[in-house]
C-alpha cells in the first residue's frame, strides 16, 4: 500500500513536505522512498493535501488538520463523573461543528469488562461489534450519538496481551521487553490508530479525540498510561493536546468552606508525572465561589477563566450547558489552535440540547415503574436500562419514577426471614404501573422474578423482560399454564427434566470472557401484526445488541405457542427465539437482546417507548396513529 501511494505524482506532496521539514529540499522518487520520514507521515500528508476541504477554509495549513486530543483525567477520589464530563466536552465540541470521537482507558488488568461483577464495576455495556466495555462508553454513545468499537476501550490487559503476543512472535528481535518503551509505545500506537476510525457514519477521521483516563492520578496501575500520554502530548505538540483535570472541591460540614487543598495536591501529582492541566473541572455541591477560583488558580497555575465549576445539577444533560456558559469550549479551542482565521470551529449551537434539558426539568407527571432485579443495590448495574426508561418517558412527557425491588424480597422464604422487606416489596410491585425484569446471571432472586412475571401476566400489567427477563417469562408460563412444575433453565437447574431454557450449543463451558453471543444481530419478525413490528415500524426485522449464553429450548416452542405464547421474532436460522409476545395481554413482551444499548435521548428505544405508552394507557392510540 505504501509503495502504491509513494509512486503518485511528487508534485502533490512536494509543497506540504517542504512546509513540514522547513527547508528547501529537492526530492526525487528514489530519495523520497529512502527518506527517514515515517511512511505513515508521508501518507497522511498526501491524503490531507489532496482530500476535499468541503466547507472549511482553503487556506488552512496541513498541520492544523492533524488529530487533536483532549485528555480528561481525575484526581482526589474516583466516581467524580469523569465519564459524564468527557461526554459533555464532546457534546460542546460537536456543537461547535467539530467531528468528535472518544477513547476510554481502563487501567485494570482485565482484558475487558465482560467478566466483572456489576456490583463492583456497574453494568457491562455492549457495542455493535460485540465488545464488552466500560459503562462510560455508553455515555459517549448516548451523548455524542456515535457508534464506537471495542478498540475504543483500552485496558491494561489488552495492552499487555498485545505486547506479549509480539514478544512471542519475535517482533522485538530479541530485545528486552520493558514497560518503557514497549508498553508505552503500544499505548500510543493504539490511541493514534483508534482515533482515526470514524464513528459518526461519515468518512475520514474525526477532528478531536476525547480520551478519558480511568482511575485517579497517582494510582500505580495507571502509571504506564500517564507516561504514554506524556510522550504523546510531546510528540503531537502543544497545539494538538489539551488536558482537563477533574477534581473535587469538598465542603467540610463544620467549617462550611470550599476546600481547595485536595485539588492542589492532585494537580501537583499530575505535574510531577509530566502533565500540566490546561483546564480544571471542579466538582462540588454548589457553584464555586470567586475566591475559591482565585485560590485554585494561584496554587495550581491555571488561569481563573479555565477553572470550571461542575456543580450538582437537576440532570446530567445540564453539564454541557454548564461548560458552554463558562466558555469552556473557547479555552479548549484556543489550546488546540482551532480559533482564528485558520480555525474550523463555530460558536456552539446547543439550542436543541437546552430544550431537552429544560423539558425534563419542567415535567410534573410521572409513571411508576417496578424494576425487579438482583443488582438493585447499585443502580449503575442497570444504567442503560435507566437511561432508556428516561428517554421513553420524556418522549411521553413524563418523569420516570423507578421503584427498585430486590427480586429475592418477593420470594416466599423472605416472608419468614425478612417479613418487612417482603411486605414492602409486594406493596411496591402492586402499586407500579408496569413491571420490568432486566438481564442478569446466576440463580439468586430467580424465584422472585418468576413471581413478578406471573403477577404482571395475570393482572394485565405491562411487562417487559430483557434477556434473563424473557427467559423468566418462559419459565413462568411453562409452570403456570402448561403445568410443567419443574420447568427451569439449565443455568439454574442442570438436572431438571423440563428444560425450557438451555445452554447455547456454540457456547464455551470452560471460559467466561467473550464466549457469549455478543453484538448487534438481526432478528427476523414472523408477523407484521405484532406490537414489536408496529413499534419499530419495520415488518421484516430489527437489529439490536445481544449478550447471552442461554436460549429458549427450540423443542418446547410448539407447545408454548399452542397455549398462547407467541414467538414473533427469531434469528436467521429460525431456531433461536428472540422476541415473545402474549397477544391476549395489553403489553407482555420478552426479548433476548438488549434494546437499551441503542436508545438515545432523541430516539428512544421503540420497545421502551411502547412499554411506557402501555403503562399510561396510550399504546393503542399511538399504534392507530402510526
Amino acid at each position: 500500500m505504501y509503495k502504491c501511494l509513494l509512486t503518485k505524482s511528487l508534485s502533490a506532496v512536494r509543497s506540504p513536505l517542504l512546509g513540514l521539514l522547513g527547508s528547501e529540499i529537492k526530492f526525487t522518487r528514489s530519495k523520497l522512498c529512502n527518506c527517514i520520514f515515517p511512511a505513515r507521515t508521508l501518507i497522511q500528508t498526501l491524503c490531507l493535501h489532496t482530500e476535499t476541504q468541503g466547507n472549511r477554509s482553503s487556506s488552512q495549513s496541513i498541520t492544523d488538520r492533524a488529530m487533536k486530543y483532549v485528555l480528561v483525567t481525575g484526581g482526589v477520589v474516583s466516581g467524580l463523573g469523569k465519564g459524564v464530563t468527557a461526554s459533555s466536552i464532546g457534546v460542546v465540541l460537536k456543537a461547535c461543528g467539530l467531528r468528535v470521537t472518544s477513547i476510554k482507558i481502563d487501567p485494570y488488568l482485565n482484558t475487558d469488562a465482560g467478566t466483572m461483577s456489576p456490583f463492583e464495576h456497574g453494568e457491562v455495556f455492549v457495542l455493535d461489534d460485540g465488545g464488552e466495555v466500560d459503562l462510560d462508553l455508553g455515555n459517549y454513545e448516548r451523548f455524542l450519538d456515535v457508534t464506537l468499537t471495542k478498540d475504543n476501550n483500552i485496558t491494561t490487559g489488552k495492552i499487555f496481551q498485545s505486547v506479549i503476543e509480539k514478544e512471542r512472535r519475535g517482533d522485538y528481535l530479541g530485545k528486552t521487553v520493558q514497560v518503557v518503551p514497549h508498553i508505552t509505545d503500544a499505548i500510543k500506537n493504539w490511541i493514534e490508530s483508534v482515533a482515526v476510525i470514524p464513528v459518526d457514519g461519515e468518512e475520514g477521521p474525526a477532528d478531536v479525540c476525547v480520551i478519558e483516563l480511568g482511575g485517579t492520578v497517582g494510582d500505580i496501575e495507571s502509571m504506564p498510561f500517564i507516561e504514554a500520554l506524556r510522550q504523546l502530548s510531546f510528540s503531537v505538540g502543544q497545539d494538538h493536546f489539551c488536558i482537563i483535570h477533574v477534581s473535587l472541591i469538598p465542603v467540610l460540614g463544620v467549617v462550611g468552606e470550599q476546600k481547595t487543598k485536595p485539588t492542589q495536591h492532585s494537580v501537583r501529582e499530575l505535574r510531577a508525572l509530566g502533565l500540566t492541566a490546561h483546564l480544571l473541572a471542579c466538582r462540588s455541591a454548589q457553584p464555586l465561589l470567586e475566591n475559591t477560583k482565585e485560590k485554585v488558580s494561584q496554587f495550581c497555575h491555571v488561569p481563573a477563566a479555565n477553572i470550571l465549576s461542575i456543580h450538582d445539577v437537576p440532570n446530567i444533560w445540564h453539564i454541557p450547558l454548564l461548560l458552554r456558559n463558562q466558555n469552556a469550549h473557547h479555552a479548549i479551542l484556543k489550546q488546540l489552535n482551532l480559533l482564528g482565521h485558520l480555525g474550523i470551529a463555530t460558536p456552539p449551537d446547543l439550542e436543541d440540547w437546552t430544550k431537552m434539558a429544560e423539558t425534563f426539568d419542567n415535567l410534573t407527571n410521572s409513571v411508576r415503574i417496578a424494576m425487579v432485579g438482583k443488582y438493585v443495590g447499585l443502580t449503575d448495574s442497570y444504567l442503560s436500562v435507566v437511561k432508556a426508561l428516561l428517554h421513553a418517558c420524556i418522549a411521553c412527557s413524563l418523569k420516570p419514577s423507578i421503584d427498585w425491588i430486590a427480586a429475592s424480597d418477593l420470594e416466599d422464604e423472605s416472608a419468614n426471614m425478612t417479613p418487612e422487606a417482603h411486605a414492602t416489596a409486594w406493596e411496591t410491585l402492586r402499586n407500579a404501573a408496569c413491571v420490568l425484569v432486566p438481564g442478569g446471571f446466576g440463580d439468586r432472586g430467580v424465584r422472585g422474578m418468576i413471581l413478578a412475571a406471573k403477577y404482571a401476566r395475570e393482572n394485565n400489567i405491562p411487562y417487559l423482560g430483557i434477556c434473563l427477563g424473557m427467559q423468566i417469562s418462559v419459565i413462568e408460563f411453562a409452570r403456570s399454564v402448561l403445568g410443567m412444575e419443574r420447568a427451569n433453565s439449565e443455568e439454574f437447574d442442570a438436572l431438571t427434566s423440563d428444560r425450557v431454557v438451555i445452554f447455547m450449543p456454540e457456547g464455551s463451558t470452560t471460559h467466561m470472557g467473550s464466549t457469549m453471543r455478543l453484538g448487534s444481530r438481526k432478528t427476523l419478525l414472523q408477523t407484521p401484526d405484532c406490537i414489536t413490528a408496529k413499534m419499530y415500524g419495520n415488518p421484516q426485522y430489527v437489529d439490536e445488541r445481544h449478550r447471552h449464553r442461554y436460549e429458549v429450548n427450540p423443542d418446547v416452542i410448539v407447545v408454548l405457542e399452542e397455549r398462547g405464547l407467541k414467538f414473533v421474532g427469531k434469528d436467521e436460522t429460525g431456531r433461536r427465539m428472540e422476541i415473545l409476545e402474549l397477544p391476549s395481554h395489553p403489553f407482555y413482551v420478552g426479548v433476548q437482546f438488549h434494546p437499551e444499548f441503542k436508545s438515545r435521548p432523541r430516539r428512544p428505544s421503540p420497545l421502551f417507548l411502547g412499554f411506557i405508552l402501555a403503562a399510561t394507557g396510550k399504546l393503542e392510540a399511538y399504534l392507530r396513529s402510526r
